[in-house]
């Protein structure tokens, strides 16, 4: 309809695609950037526009007719969202949060001005500065800008390990014991009031850095989960501005709760949303950017999502072990329609929802063991005809 609202969304990657596909059921028309004209959005979206999320001129001119400006990934122009965000257009994340965060460095200050607990860390104008604070080592050493993924970040183990460290201005933190890896999803409207997702418990894949997949509600005292809900609100409150708040939290082996980071947007961390909830973290954006009244955040029964990651090489995507899972009470298989898998690719995730832990747990294990993106196997040439 000509009259229902615009979104210009800047990014056409998998959580794009899953906030078209709740977008579909409301009168909202959902525009999308990005540079791969073969992204995840292409054909699902009102419009689709090939070009760079990083160009001031091409986000400007892209988004010129929208009412609302969305993000589906950080490294955007932030210049551009401002320019919008004083032509009158609703820009959520607001430009602010947006700049803080896409700078892990200036994130982990914006933490420390606000007496938010994370790890010791040193900001550096390049990785082999590392040697000079072997107090903070062993760490993680991560990109100031441009990582995702688990990309741009480096684990050290001594001061010996800096010499092979990325250039460029990045941060030192310091190596802290945890026993649980936690995120909250927490949302907050135009008028302050949050709400919050239960904590969930992130396992992650060492090989690729990415999550291998996650259980909610986490699996620690209820006094933590509550702990964490607080600590990710004051978080939320301390940008001041409404939004969608993934905050990842590392339990320590003592008991505290600390801020690892924050994404302004849509995560992996809320995906069994889309089933497990009344309303996902994909249909609350959707009302942030709407001006509606936010959904409910309960979750309707034990929930998990394991991460299909790409496997094998590349090539095109082969789906196995679909049956199977499908096949268990309560699996969601979700694609993203990434025409080619590669090896560390997210190519797609599986919800369950479980009347028990104990049903969920052995759904998770059987999903794991059963199903897997690989590159599909080419026929062999059929033998001429003689």
């Amino acid at each position: 309809m000509t009259d229902a609202p615009v979104i210009a969304l800047l990014g056409g990657g998998q959580l794009g695609r899953m906030f078209i596909e709740n977008a579909l059921r409301y009168n909202a028309r959902v525009q999308v950037l990005d540079p791969d004209h073969q992204a995840p959005c292409a054909g699902i979206a009102e419009r689709f526009v090939q070009g760079s999320y990083a160009d001031r001129d091409t986000v400007l001119a892209f988004a010129s007719q929208a009412d609302v400006v969305g993000i589906e990934i950080e490294h955007v122009c932030v210049d551009a969202l401002e320019t919008l965000a004083a032509q009158g257009k609703r820009v959520i994340p607001a430009p602010g949060v947006l700049r803080t965060i896409q700078d892990k460095g200036l994130q982990k200050e914006f933490y420390a001005r606000h007496s938010i607990p994370s790890a010791p860390y040193v900001l550096l104008d390049r990785g082999s500065d590392a040697a000079l604070h072997p107090q903070l080592l062993p760490g993680f050493l991560k990109a100031r800008r441009g990582g995702y993924d688990g990309k741009g970040v480096m684990a050290l183990d001594g001061p010996a390990d800096a010499a092979r460290a990325f250039d460029g201005p990045c941060v030192l933190e310091q190596r802290i014991p945890v026993m649980a890896e936690l995120a909250v999803l927490v949302v907050r409207d135009a008028d302050g009031n949050t709400l919050t997702y239960d904590p969930v418990e992130m396992v992650f894949d060492p090989r690729y850095h990415l999550v291998d997949h996650l259980r909610a509600p986490a699996r620690v005292a209820d006094a933590l989960k509550s702990e964490a809900r607080r600590l990710a609100v004051r978080v939320a409150d301390a940008f001041g501005e409404p939004g969608l708040y993934a905050v990842e939290l590392f339990l320590t082996d003592d008991g505290r709760v600390l801020v690892n980071e924050t994404a302004p947007r849509a995560h992996n961390s809320g995906h069994h949303s889309i089933e497990a909830c009344p309303s996902s973290q994909f249909d609350q954006l959707l009302r942030l950017y709407l001006g509606l009244p936010a959904g409910s955040p309960r979750l309707l029964g034990p929930a998990a999502m394991v991460n299909l990651v790409g496997e094998g090489g590349t090539g095109p995507a082969h789906l196995q072990g679909t049956a199977e899972t499908l096949g268990l009470p309560g699996t969601f298989v979700h694609l993203y329609g990434k025409k080619e898998t590669r090896t560390g690719r997210k190519m797609g995730h599986v919800t369950i929802v479980g009347t028990t832990e104990a049903e969920r747990d052995a759904a998770i294990e059987r999903v794991r063991s059963t199903c897997r993106v690989v590159p599909a196997t080419r026929p062999k040439a059929e033998p001429p005809t003689l």
